[in-house]
């Protein structure tokens, strides 16, 4: 597993129904670190993130949650071990 590679910082807001959100800032010098974990669908270039709360919650500046960069990268040749393909059956549903 990679080192975590941290890149924002963000507060959680609470309101008074008890639902909350959390609102981030995003370093992008630090994400700039990150490319290789950037991928591409369909012309559009990606990277996932994950937010977690911190371990000392809140922190000086009243900082709740922290984001980091999701590191994991899928093992192709397990990918190719799963894919089964798929038999000419004429009963099949045509979409």
């Amino acid at each position: 597993m990679a080192d975590k590679i941290y890149v924002g910082n963000g507060k959680r807001k609470t309101f008074d129904n008890g639902s909350y959100i959390v609102k981030f800032a995003l370093n992008l010098k630090d994400l700039k670190k990150a490319e290789e974990y950037v991928y591409e669908m369909n012309g559009i270039k990606y990277i996932n993130l994950e937010i977690g709360e911190k371990k000392v919650s809140p922190d000086q500046w009243g900082r709740t949650h922290n984001v980091t960069v999701d590191t994991f990268k899928p093992n192709p040749k397990k990918q190719s071990e799963h894919h089964v393909e798929k038999q000419d059956d004429s009963e099949d549903i045509p979409f």
